[in-house]
C-alpha cells in the first residue's frame, strides 16, 4: 500500500470515527424526552433509536451533497484538511460529552471544515452557497423548533383542557413512542448524511470515484457507525435534556419530538443541514414555556447556549491549528 493509499484510509477512519462520536453524542437527541416521561427505558430506547437512526440515514441524499460539495471548495483542499476538520469534531465532541452539554455536530462538522480550509487556502476557499444554507438552518433549529413546541403544545392544552393530567398522561403515552422514532429517524435523515458526504468527498480526492455520487456501500457504512454510536448512549448529555431544561410529562415530550422532527424532516428535504441538537432542545423550551416562562431552568438552557455558540469558533480554531501542523510533516 502507497503513502497516497494509507493516507485515505486514515481520513476515512478518522471520518467514522467522528460518525461514531456524531451518534453518541447525539442519541440523547432523539431519546431524551422519552426516557425522562419513562414511556421507555434507556436501554430499548437507544436501541430504537439505532435503528431509526439508520433508516433516516437510508431516506436521502440532499444534506449529504451539501456537506461534500458546498461548504469548502473540492478543488482546493487536500486529505489534511479533512483529517483535521475530522479531529476537531473528535476533540470537542469528546469534551463536551465528559461535561454533560448538548452540542452541535453539523456546526463542528462546517466549522471544522472551514478552519482547516482557510489553513489550506485562506477564505477563497469557502464556498458561500453552503454557508447560506448553514445559516438558514441557525433559523430553523433555533425558531422553529421553539415555536412548534410552543403551538404544538398549546393546541393540545386546548383540545384535552377538559381531560384530567393521568388520562392525558396515560393517552400520550404510546403516541410518544411514535413520535420518539420520528425523531430518531429525522436525526438519520439530516445528521446522518453529513459524515457520507465526507466520506464521498474523501474518496473522490483519492480517486476512488470519478464524481460525486454517494454509493449505497458508504450509506450503509456510515449508518452502522452511527448506529453504533447510538448504542453506546450519552447518559450525561441525556439527563441534561430529558431532566435539567423542563419537567416533561408524555404530552409535553411527545409536542417537543414531533415539532422538532417534523422540522428536521423540512430542512433535510431542502438540503440544509442543520442542528438537530439545537432543534430539539429550542422544542423542549418552547414546551416548557406553555406553562409559564418560569418552567423553563434558563440557568441550565444559558449554559447549553454558550456550549452552541462556542463550537463554531472553538471547531473552527481547532481545525486550523491541527490543518497547520500536520502541513509541516
Amino acid at each position: 500500500m502507497d503513502d497516497f493509499s494509507i493516507g485515505l484510509f486514515v481520513v476515512l477512519l478518522l471520518i467514522l470515527a467522528a460518525e461514531f462520536t456524531n451518534g453518541w453524542t447525539d442519541a440523547p437527541n432523539a431519546i431524551a424526552t422519552v426516557v425522562a416521561t419513562r414511556v421507555l427505558s434507556p436501554v430499548t430506547a437507544v436501541v430504537m433509536a439505532a435503528i431509526f437512526n439508520l433508516l433516516g440515514v437510508l431516506s436521502g441524499t440532499a444534506v449529504a451533497e451539501t456537506i461534500g460539495t458546498g461548504i469548502v471548495d473540492s478543488s482546493i483542499i487536500d486529505m489534511t484538511t479533512i483529517a483535521s476538520s475530522m479531529i476537531a469534531i473528535i476533540i470537542w465532541s469528546t469534551l463536551t460529552a465528559r461535561l454533560g452539554l448538548p452540542t452541535s455536530e453539523t456546526h463542528a462538522l462546517v466549522a471544522g471544515l472551514g478552519g482547516a480550509g482557510i489553513a489550506k487556502a485562506g477564505f477563497s476557499v469557502l464556498v458561500w452557497g453552503g454557508w447560506k444554507k448553514v445559516l438558514l438552518g441557525l433559523l430553523f433549529s433555533t425558531f422553529f423548533g421553539f415555536i412548534g413546541g410552543l403551538i404544538l403544545m398549546s393546541a393540545i392544552y386546548h383540545i384535552f383542557k377538559k381531560c384530567s393530567p393521568g388520562k392525558m398522561r396515560k393517552s400520550f403515552h404510546y403516541l410518544q413512542m411514535v413520535s420518539a422514532a420520528f425523531m430518531a429517524f429525522s436525526h438519520g435523515s439530516n445528521d446522518g448524511q453529513k459524515f457520507m458526504g465526507v466520506f464521498t468527498l474523501a474518496l473522490l480526492m483519492g480517486h476512488q470515484l470519478t464524481h460525486f455520487v454517494i454509493p449505497l456501500w458508504v450509506i450503509l457504512l456510515c449508518a452502522f457507525v452511527m448506529a453504533i454510536g447510538t448504542l453506546t448512549g450519552g447518559w450525561r448529555i441525556l439527563k441534561t435534556m430529558g431532566f435539567n431544561i423542563t419537567r416533561l410529562e408524555t404530552p409535553q415530550g411527545f409536542s417537543a419530538e414531533m415539532a422538532a422532527a417534523s422540522t428536521i424532516e423540512i430542512a433535510s428535504f431542502l438540503g440544509i443541514p442543520l442542528s438537530t441538537t439545537h432543534t430539539i432542545n429550542t422544542a423542549i423550551m418552547g414546551v416548557g414555556a406553555t406553562k409559564r416562562l418560569s418552567a423553563v431552568r434558563w440557568g441550565v438552557t444559558s449554559h447549553i447556549a454558550t456550549a452552541w455558540f462556542l463550537t463554531f469558533p472553538a471547531c473552527g480554531l481547532i481545525g486550523y491549528g491541527v490543518a497547520c501542523l500536520l502541513q509541516l510533516f
